[in-house]
């Protein structure tokens, strides 16, 4: 038992002396590109248990609310998950990605966070998984 506690405590130390010095700066991007940050949104196609956006609906849903609110432009993906539903049921599914870099102007957050619920409202989806990082970009 005391090993064990010697090691939390030893654990303890060192991540306090990490919390300290902060994280390091991020990395300086190649010649020619800028740092930027880019979001990934996924949107599941199903309604329900059943395939249900089709591939109109969801050019109809990018040119009424991603285009207005990312006009410089976007990336889409044909996709794919998977993930364990109620009762354990494992649900498979199609996806569109989207892939946006981010404009440094403006409230951005507030217009993925629109988007985003503008798909679940519209097609009656419980989520639309949205990742977001530091990337460098060269157009």
């Amino acid at each position: 038992m005391r090993l064990i506690w010697g090691a939390m405590a030893a654990a303890s130390a060192l991540l306090g002396g990490c919390a300290s010095v902060g994280l390091p700066e991020q990395p300086a991007c190649p010649a020619g590109q800028e740092p930027m940050r880019m979001a990934q949104m996924f949107f599941g196609r199903n309604i329900g248990d059943q395939p249900g956006v089709s591939d109109e609906a969801f050019a109809k849903f990018v040119d009424e609310e991603l285009t207005p609110r990312f006009p410089d432009g976007l990336t889409i993906l044909e996709g794919g998950g998977q993930w364990r539903g109620s009762e354990n049921k494992l649900i498979r599914e199609a996806a569109k990605i989207v892939l946006i870099v981010l404009p440094s102007r403006g409230d951005v957050s507030a217009k993925v966070e629109a988007a985003r619920g503008a798909y679940k409202t519209k097609f009656k989806q419980d989520s639309v998984l949205l990742l977001t990082q530091e990337t460098c970009v060269s157009f």
